[in-house]
């Protein structure tokens, strides 16, 4: 008897070699490396004009690096294919910084464009989507038909993830995720990230300059300086590294304070005691 064995899913979704970024005689990255892995949460971070949302919009192959590859699910998005492009927007969601509703569109018309873009979904079924990826993004039905003017900064951001995840991606992009919201409505933001990242086994890819949300929702941080990801590793490894941009970045007063939630968070957490390791999110 034949035993059938199937193939386990690649660990690396996202694999970026020798990078170069430049416009006019300005070079944004040069020889930039990195690999984000399948089921985390990957967290850039840099200093202003260090290239984050560069290199996000490049992974999304929104723009074209001056050379090296990223591929995307194992295949080079930048190849002379279209057939890569049309394979990565199926398999992927952005919410952008601001939303990036469309304004003449309400709230479900929003959340239910990818779908009819898609044009393999029947139509009886694409408002019954849309209402489930509302609802999973946590707003009443009630705000279905409200258009985005109507909208406050955390429903906007709410609306735009529901769309971000209409299509049921493996891959989410969040640049700024919590950019603009008061300290609840950003705990309340991280939260629900938190709860779709573990229900959809979702591995996400977040630009961010906001600490709390950073050391919160972060697996891996990778840190631009110099052109290139100097460090990768947890909140924790990363902060400890001997660079002048990571200690002026990590170790400022905002910094200290994040770290030290995230320090109490790790020492509450539960200790399995079969084999005295602390069990993670």
């Amino acid at each position: 008897m034949t035993k059938i064995v199937s193939n386990p899913l690649p660990t690396t979704i996202i694999e970026i070699d020798h990078l170069r970024t430049q416009f006019g005689r300005t070079v944004i990255h040069d020889d930039l490396n990195c690999e984000i892995r399948r089921g985390e949460i990957f967290s850039i971070v840099g200093g202003s004009g260090s290239g984050k949302t560069v290199l996000m919009r490049q992974m999304l192959g929104l723009e074209t690096p001056k050379s090296g590859t990223i591929k995307v699910f194992g295949e080079n998005i930048h190849a002379p294919a279209e057939h890569h492009m049309e394979h990565l927007r199926r398999r992927s969601g952005m919410l952008f910084q601001h939303g990036a509703l469309y304004s003449a569109l309400n709230v479900i018309e929003n959340i239910a464009q990818p779908l009819k873009e898609l044009g393999e979904i029947p139509k009886d079924m694409i408002m019954d989507i849309a209402y489930l990826k509302l609802h999973m993004s946590g707003i009443g039905f009630e705000h279905a038909k409200k258009m985005p003017s109507d909208l406050s900064g955390g429903m906007i951001k709410r609306v735009a993830l529901a769309r971000a995840i209409a299509l049921d991606p493996e891959l989410l992009f969040l640049d700024e995720p919590t950019a603009g919201l008061d300290p609840d409505s950003s705990d309340s933001f991280v939260n629900l990230i938190q709860s779709l990242h573990q229900l959809l086994n979702l591995t996400v890819v977040m630009v961010t300059h906001d600490l709390d949300t950073l050391f919160a929702l972060s697996s891996r941080i990778g840190v631009i300086a110099d052109k290139k990801i100097i460090a990768t590793g947890t909140a924790m490894e990363v902060t400890q590294l001997k660079h002048p941009f990571i200690q002026t970045y990590f170790q400022g007063g905002r910094g200290q304070r994040a770290m030290e939630v995230l320090r109490s968070e790790t020492l509450e957490q539960p200790v399995n005691t079969k084999s005295g390791a602390r069990n993670g999110k």
